[in-house]
Parts: C-alpha cells; structure tokens; sequence
C-alpha cells in the first residue's frame, strides 16, 4: 500500500470512529439533556412509585365471579404477577423482548440493529420503554421531531422504571396498561373479553393470540372479521418466537401452528354481561355513596377511575339461571301474545287506531328524543309527523337475536309497544341478601327496571298481608270459616265516596269457605269480610312494617291489590313470612374496598320483628294450601299436556312451596310469589302499559304468565346442589301452637285433576 493510500485509510478510519463517538456523545448528551428536563417534564419520584391510570370499578359477586365494571374510557381491572399463567409471560419475552432479562430499560443491541437497518427488521422498544410510553408518554407523535424526543423520554423513564421495580412486576404493569379493544383496558379484561375467563386460565394458544394483539390491537384482532388472517400469521409468529428462544420444540410449534383461531368474545360493556338492570341500579347508589363518603383529602370517590371493588349479594349462578329461565318463559309466551293480538278482534293490538294502546302510542311518540329535539327547534306537527312517518335504518330487538331492518319511528314505537315485559327478584330471607335481580327482558332495548324502578297494581298478591293481619290480631285459624257469600261495606265506615261489594271472579257464591281454601281459591268477598274485621289501617302497617314504602291508602279496596307496589317491595314483605315473622331489610352491598384492598364500609341489614313466630308459620302454611290445591297447582301436576305458554311444564315439584299468584284488570299484570326456607322469590309480567296485555284470562293470569318463569328458576336452582336451596318444610315454632292448622287432611294434586284446576286459575281479576 503507497504512502499515500495509508494515509488516506487513516484519515478515514479517524472520520468514521469520529462520527462513532460523536453520535454516541450526541446521544449521550441528548440522553442528559432528556432526564434534566430540557425536551419536557419527566415524571417525579411519586409518579414513578404511583404511576396514575385510571382504573375500573369492579362489582364482584358473592361467589367470587366479576358481574361487571364501571368505566368511561379505561376499562382496567389490574392483577399481580402471580395470577399471569408462565405461556403468557414466555410469549410476551420472547415476542416483543427476547432480551429483555438482560437490559437495564434500553436494549442497546436492539437499537443498533433498527438504526443499522432503518427500522426494518424490526423496532428496538423494550417491555420496558412501552410501559414507559403507556404510562407517561401516550399516542405516539406523527412529528418526526417531536416522536425522536418522546423517545428520549421514554429511554429515560424505562431506566428509571427498571431501578424502581423488579422484572416481574414491569411485565405485570405493562400487561395491566395494555389496550386491546372492544372497552379490553389491561390483560384480565382482554381475557375476560376474549375468551371469557381469567388470565390464569388462560391456555398457549390465548396466550399466544393475546401477545400477537400487543403489536397492533386493531390489525391482528381475532374478533374483527377483516382481521381474522392477519391475527393468525401473528399468532404463529409468537409460536416461532417461543421455538427459536427454546421455549417450545418443533413438533410442539408445529402443533400449535395447526390449530384453528380460537375466541370466546364475551364483552363488557354497560348492557352486556349478568346482572345489567341490578349493576345499573347499584351505580345510583355509589354514586350518592361516594358523594356521602369522601377521601381523606376531602375529594369524593370516582367510581369510573378510582378503582373500587364492590363485593355483592348477587349470586352469579343464581342470576344466571333466573336470567335464563325469564327469558325462555317470556321468548315463548310472547309468541302467543302476538298470535292473540293477530286474530282477536277485540285484542287491544288488533286496530290500533281504534283500541286503548292508541293513546299509549301517542304518548310515547311526544315523549320521545326525535319529538322534543323537533319540537325545540321549531319544527311544526305536520313536519314533525311526517319525519316519524319517513322509514329509516334501524337495528331492533326480536327474540330471535338483534335484527337490522328499515321501519318508519312511528312504527318502531308500535313496535317496541308489542313486547310483554317481566322482572324477578330473589332474596335470601335470613340475611336479605338479594341473590337474583332480572329488571327487564334485554337491558340494551328495554331500560325500565321492573324490579325497584317500575310500581305496578299487585292484585292477589297483597291477600297475605289482610290474612297475616287477621292471624297476628285477632288469632284467627285456617280452619277458620266465613260465608262465600256478597259482602258490603258501608261507605260511612271507612270515608268511602259510595259502598263497596266486591265480587268473585268467578261469580259463583254459596256455602262456606275456610281461611285455607278460601286465600288457594283467590275469594274476593271473604278476604273483604277479613279487613272489615281488621280494620285497612292494620293491614296497611303491617305491610308497611314487613317492607312495603311505597305509601298506602288505608282503604278497604287494598285487600284486593288496587295499590301500586314496586316486585322488590313485594318479595322483601314476604321474605318476613319466611324469617318467622322478622323483617331483614333488602341488602345488595357486603362491603366497598379501594384499589389497594381497603374496607372502606361493611353493610349490615336492618332488622325488625313484625309478626309472631306463630302467625308467620300459620301465614306459610296458609299459602302452603295455593301451591296444593290452588292456582299455583300447576308447579306440583305431573299431567302433561298443557297449554304451550307455560314453559317448562310439567314441573314436579314436591316439597313445600308457600306462593301466591296475582292478576290485575283486563290481564294488565301477572304475578307469581314463591317461598321455601331460605329464598323468596317473585315475578312480574305485563307491558310496559297497561293497555298492552292479553284478552283472555286463560294466557293473562299470573299461574300462566309469571309462574313459568320462577318454575323454570327454582328447578335451576334445585338442579345446582352447591346452591343448597331447600327442599325442607318451613320450621315449625317450638311448642304447641295455640292456633290450630290441622283442618283435614292436605289435599293432593292427582294426574288427571288438571281440568279442575284449570277452572280454579281463574281467580284473581280483582275488579
């Protein structure tokens, strides 16, 4: 080599190891210059040890399962390293950081191989720098500029992040701050969401199809129809991925490369889930609970950010099966609703513009947002009527699943107006945990709650309470007699405008009736002969005392249900029959905990004794005789042949069951109350009107309309052994009752008997 050719190698060996050095004092520089501050403010010390996010309110079930979450951006629910099964843990490393028990927060190996080759085999963020840029940084610039010093800044706070916290519990914030999609903010929501479990029962497979998401939620997402292929490549990559850092052999990766993509989707928003009507029901309370009960800086509680754990009496099981069992009952029986309204002439649905849902109809149009948003900017009635009258797309319910369909707004009111609604409720009367709450037939559709929000007549139902009054006053036996005979009360003895002489349903009069057969029959005039006895006032603060706040008139017509009561009011009451005579006040809440596991308040029912021990036993045995020989026979037949609408029949049932069925004017509401030992349960059924209801007695009652559905859920319940639902005989008083039960010998329901029966269930018009 000449001189001069050395010369010049040298020179330019020299220039090369300059711009070396130079680029990485530069950076160096660049580096210092990022962690004093100059490109932005870092994050301090507290920050670093308590980085902020917002974190979901959980509302957790009394069996331990997760009923829903309240959010408004983030729906996070983070978890600690030990409940990350290893196949998630290995995919991640070995996908998005192969090195990354090696780094210090920046893989220097990674990033000169980006540089070298200008981003293209691949980028040089580490676990570490993406936790940095999900916890501080955020969306990432389009600015060039702008995105070189965000980068710095995330260099700076990795390193910091990995002096302040150990590998494990790095891996553990990134996958809790991990978005996903579809409302999946962190690794228990994606797993929720994804595969409806939680993220420790997650197999290699879910694992893999997760970690394949981190790269792009959006582009490589197993539930997006256009992106079903990519997120297979993907998650065949993490399995190449686990191969080459000899996590997985070649027979192992080739296996799990063979498997079909595989998603449970299972999504959480505020209308999806168990428990819809309850969670929105118990949100109103937080928020006034968190009003009432600040932070110890004074602040009030968040419960879309602040991370609360809000452990309930629901019990998921139980919720799940009564949620099932209304929604077969209602599927069906709303089919004979529209046959009837179909080819019944004088059906309330049959000419609308003729019948009483006209109205309701009217109504519902004003009182809609299209309505008071036209009327507001000075649309005239004819405008007004005719956008209600121009079709448009639309998704709507149907049992059948969501339908997309082009119906005018008019129409869809109309056809809202056709679906019979129905509500349950379920408490546990030793302690009044409610253990099931079903609001409505689909909380996306239909967002009235039938349980506490709704008041509706109770008919029937309220004869209990005129019948515990006359026990608990007056000691009055079921082998009692009274005359089955018109009876008149004089309007000058209770303030009445004129007197009242109810009537049997039935019409039909003559001879005597004990207490017992006279409540399983329904009989008017004698459950009038018992108020008169009592006086309305006595029977009202006996309601009122056994649970019932809604304000009652002490009237006589109350013992026939001419009162509006909420099904929450109703099965709380009886809950009383069923505690021997004491009330336990309904109770959704165990206790609150904050984010770190602190009780903020534990909840305790308030409890009152409202009957005798006695009369509360005699009131079971009474209503013992309804489910015997009475309307709610049917949950005892063996016979099999009946009329379609009643789901689920036959149903068998052979212990004790105390209930009572319920049915307003013109059908308009259908009641069922159903006790054993430890849980009360009830059911409502009508429209959302009362001018929606069937026009025969025969679909209308509450035997047909609402006793399917709590048939259907008790056999559920008695199906799940680990529910321990009992099947024994309420607890008799200890001692010798001074109130005699033993009339004759307990009648049973024999096969064949039905067509006795069937005339019997027509008995609680109560007008």
């Amino acid at each position: 080599m000449t001189e001069e050719k050395t010369t010049n190698f040298r020179k330019y060996i020299k220039w090369f190891w300059g711009i070396i050095l130079g680029g990485f004092l530069s950076i160096c520089l660049l580096f210092l210059l990022a962690s004093w501050g100059a490109f932005g403010p870092l994050p301090s010390f507290e920050e670093l040890e308590n980085p902020k996010s917002d974190l979901a309110t959980e509302v957790i079930s009394i069996d331990g399962k997760t009923l829903g979450k309240y959010y408004v951006k983030a729906n996070r629910t983070p978890i600690q390293y030990k409940d990350l099964p290893q196949n998630l843990v290995k995919a991640l490393v070995a996908t998005e950081d192969e090195r990354f028990y090696e780094h210090s927060g920046i893989d220097f190996r990674g990033l000169a191989r980006a540089v070298s080759k200008l981003g293209a085999g691949g980028g040089a963020s580490t676990i570490t720098q993406q936790l940095a840029k999900n916890l501080f940084t955020g969306r990432a610039s389009t600015n060039k500029i702008k995105r070189v010093l965000q980068k710095l800044k995330e260099w700076v706070v990795a390193v910091k992040l990995e002096r302040q916290y150990t590998k494990e519990e790095i891996i553990t914030m990134y996958l809790n701050t991990q978005g996903f999609l579809f409302n999946a903010t962190g690794i228990r929501s994606a797993a929720r969401i994804y595969f409806g479990k939680e993220p420790k029962e997650l197999d290699i497979q879910e694992s893999a199809i997760l970690v394949a998401m981190l790269k792009n939620p959006r582009q490589y997402n197993p539930y997006r129809e256009r992106s079903k292929k990519k997120s297979l490549r993907r998650r065949n990559v993490v399995f190449s991925q686990m191969k080459k850092n000899g996590l997985l052999t070649d027979k192992e990766k080739d296996s799990l490369q063979k498997l079909p993509l595989k998603i449970s989707f299972t999504p959480e928003s505020h209308s999806d889930g168990l428990a819809t009507y309850f969670r929105e029901n118990l949100k109103q309370f937080l928020k006034r609970w968190a009003k009432d009960n600040p932070k110890s800086n004074g602040e009030s509680y968040n419960i879309y950010k602040d991370g609360l754990k809000v452990y309930v009496t629901i019990d998921s099981r139980m919720q799940k099966y009564a949620e099932e069992a209304l929604t077969t009952h209602m599927a069906n029986l709303q089919s004979f609703f529209n046959k009837e309204q179909k080819n019944n002439k004088t059906a309330p649905f049959y000419d609308l513009e003729k019948s009483e849902i006209a109205s309701t109809i009217r109504r519902a149009k004003q009182n809609s947002n299209r309505y008071k948003r036209m009327k507001a900017a000075g649309k005239s009635e004819k405008e007004i009527d005719k956008a209600f009258k121009t079709e448009t797309d639309m998704r709507v319910f149907s049992w059948k699943g969501d339908r997309d369909t082009v119906m005018t707004p008019y129409d869809s009111i109309r056809y809202y107006k056709y679906f019979l609604r129905s509500g349950l409720v379920s408490i546990e009367p030793q302690t009044g945990h409610i253990k099931a709450w079903v609001g409505g037939i689909n909380n996306k559709y239909f967002k009235y709650d039938a349980v506490q929000q709704q008041k509706r007549q109770v008919g029937s139902t309220f004869k209990p309470f005129v019948y515990a009054t006359a026990i608990n006053q007056l000691k009055m036996s079921p082998c009692d007699k009274l005359p089955n005979t018109p009876y008149t009360i004089r309007k000058e003895k209770y303030g009445m405008p004129k007197d009242w002489t109810p009537k049997n349903s039935n019409d039909k009069y003559g001879g005597e009736l004990t207490l017992r057969d006279a409540l399983a029959q329904s009989t008017n005039v004698v459950t009038a002969q018992l108020i008169d006895k009592v006086s309305p006032i006595n029977v009202a603060r006996l309601a009122a005392s056994a649970g019932i706040k809604s304000k009652i008139e002490a009237n006589p017509s109350i013992a026939l249900g001419a009162i509006d009561l909420s099904l929450i009011e109703m099965v709380s009451a009886y809950s009383t029959f069923a505690n021997k005579g004491l009330r336990v006040s309904p109770m959704m809440i165990t206790r609150i905990e904050d984010k770190n596991g602190t009780v903020l308040q534990e909840f305790v029912p308030e409890t009152k004794e409202v009957l005798s021990e006695e009369s509360a036993y005699v009131i079971l045995d009474l209503m013992k005789g309804v489910t015997l020989s009475g309307s709610g026979a049917r949950l005892r037949s063996a016979w099999t042949r009946r009329k379609e609408a009643t789901t689920g029949f036959p149903y068998k049932f052979t212990n004790p069951i105390a209930g009572k069925t319920g049915t307003t004017q013109n059908q308009s509401d259908g009641w069922f109350m159903g006790i054993v030992p430890n849980l009360a349960t009830g059911v409502w059924t009508g429209g959302e009107d009362r001018a929606t209801h069937f026009y025969g007695i025969g679909l209308g009652q509450g035997a047909t309309m609402s006793l399917p559905t709590w048939g259907l859920f008790m056999k559920k319940c008695y199906e799940d052994k680990t529910l321990n639902i009992s099947k024994e005989d309420f607890e008799k008083p200890p001692g010798e009752l001074t109130i005699n039960i033993n009339c004759e010998k307990e009648p049973e329901v024999k096969e064949g008997e039905e067509k006795k029966e069937e005339k019997k269930e027509e008995e609680d018009t109560d007008f």
